[in-house]
């Protein structure tokens, strides 16, 4: 844990009792303030009291009296309405801050030279962080990764200065961090999302910005318009900017030329890493992910030889496009975190023959966006409530069976990909959908799929996610 003494003899009022609620208020105490938690959930409240935690309706409350309020990044700050302790926060003056802002504060006061890189952006941030931390692990570097993956901020190790701390951030946490300021901060990209929460996709793209625009080295990816208007505009204030891109030959920065990842100085190139033969590093997507997580790592001062190492070994994420057995020339691909037709396009673009098992509870639009992928599926197997109009809409473009469980799917797969005879052959499960019709949530989704695979006979299973 890291307490948060920097507030220490104040009264601070906290909302959101949920894991990272908890945790926050705990550090809190442990940091020696004076603590008023409250959640709307009563069971919530409970749990919390039974933690040692000082609980109590914050209506009544005296806010004047409150230093700070600390706001779960769960509860809505600005739209579509301000939660009621935002209003009675607004309207008595007091700051309103997050568990990411606490972090800030606590590295400012006890150990400021602590490398910090924070991850935000639409997409590939847990990729993207759990890579970074990974390199920096393999390299012998005491690293702590949590934020909005994995441990809560303030559940980390105590800050030291020889301790390296990679943090995911969500928007919403961003949006509660005003004095954010990592080693290195990095926005990957953005696309419309959270819009519900955030109002306009202006706003959205101006707290994504905040991350970057306190970091000492701000590492922007360029292969969207709202990014590239930030790097210029951050570049023109005088930060310092480094450009990543999946695609694009930078005159200055990062780009990735087929699976090399390559430096730009002065419109001079040199291959500063590669990705080929690294499995759990496929496609564009993780190319934008390795590249920043090269960037970062060379800010806080791996050499290429720690970082190129790191990338060989890591074993990737679990349910987003998992390598979890390979039998023969069938290699098994567990992608149950793509929940929608655009979550699911990186795996369809990464592999060249694909036997698709698709379905579930279907989000608007369908997989209508996805046609240009077609080609690349072999046969796609059709499960749960989506299966009916996902037929209509691959028609006769590609050969498609409704196998309505997730256990069938994989078994038809795995038959009829064993006897392809043109290579390599992947069966992948990237549903784009929601698994609520059939399973609790995507993890229990994917827990399936890797059991299904882990029973078929003389199957090798791919270890190592952590």
């Amino acid at each position: 844990m890291i307490p948060a003494r920097s507030f220490s003899g104040k009264r601070v009022a906290l909302f959101g009792l949920g894991g990272s609620g908890i945790a926050t208020a705990l550090a809190l105490k442990e940091g020696g303030a004076e603590v008023l938690a409250w959640d709307d959930n009563p069971d919530s409240v409970a749990k919390a009291a039974g933690e040692g935690i000082p609980t109590g309706d914050l209506r009544p409350a005296d806010w004047q009296g409150f230093a700070s309020f600390v706001l779960s990044p769960g509860v809505p700050l600005t739209h579509p309405k301000p939660h009621w302790t935002v209003e009675l926060a607004r309207g008595a003056g007091v700051e309103i801050i997050g568990d990411i802002e606490l972090f800030g504060r606590e590295r400012a006061l006890k150990a400021p030279d602590a490398p910090f890189i924070a991850i935000t952006g639409t997409n590939g941030k847990s990729t993207t962080t759990a890579l970074t931390a990974h390199i920096l692990k393999a390299a012998g570097r005491d690293a702590q990764m949590g934020g909005n993956i994995g441990r809560a901020v303030m559940t980390l190790d105590p800050l030291k200065p020889d301790r390296f701390y990679v943090v995911e951030c969500s928007s919403y946490q961003v949006d509660l961090a005003p004095s954010i300021n990592p080693t290195a901060g990095i926005l990957l990209n953005l696309t419309p999302d959270h819009l519900d929460r955030h109002g306009t996709m202006q706003h959205y793209a101006s707290i994504k910005e905040r991350l970057v625009a306190g970091s000492e080295t701000a590492i922007i990816g360029v292969d969207d318009s709202y990014c590239v208007q930030i790097a210029d505009r951050l570049e023109r204030v005088g930060k310092h900017v480094i450009r990543i891109s999946k695609r694009l030959p930078l005159t200055d920065g990062f780009f990735a030329d087929g699976t090399d990842l390559m430096e730009a100085e002065h419109g001079r190139y040199v291959r500063v890493g590669f990705l080929e033969g690294i499995g759990s590093l496929r496609g564009q997507h993780n190319a934008q992910n390795a590249l920043a997580a090269v960037a970062a790592c060379l800010k806080v001062g791996l050499d290429l030889g720690e970082i190129q190492s790191g990338l060989e070994s890591f074993p990737g994420l679990a349910h987003r496009m998992e390598q979890v057995g390979k039998k023969d020339h069938v290699l098994f691909v567990n992608d149950s975190k793509a929940t929608n037709a655009d979550a699911a396009a990186p795996a369809l673009s990464s592999f060249p023959r694909i036997y698709w098992i698709s379905g579930g509870l279907p989000k608007e639009g369908g997989i209508e966006s996805l046609r240009g992928y077609f080609p690349r599926i072999a046969k796609a197997y059709l499960i749960g409530e989506a299966a009916p109009a996902f037929s209509a809409t691959l028609g006769e473009t590609v050969p498609y069976e409704i196998s309505g469980t997730l256990d069938a799917a994989v078994a038809h797969a795995a038959k009829d990909a064993a006897l392809d005879t043109t290579g390599e052959a992947v069966v992948l499960l990237s549903p784009a959908c929601a698994s609520f019709d059939q399973f609790k949530n995507f993890e229990v989704r994917g827990e399936a799929f890797r059991q299904a695979v882990n029973a078929i006979e003389g199957i090798k299973p791919i270890g190592g996610i952590n």
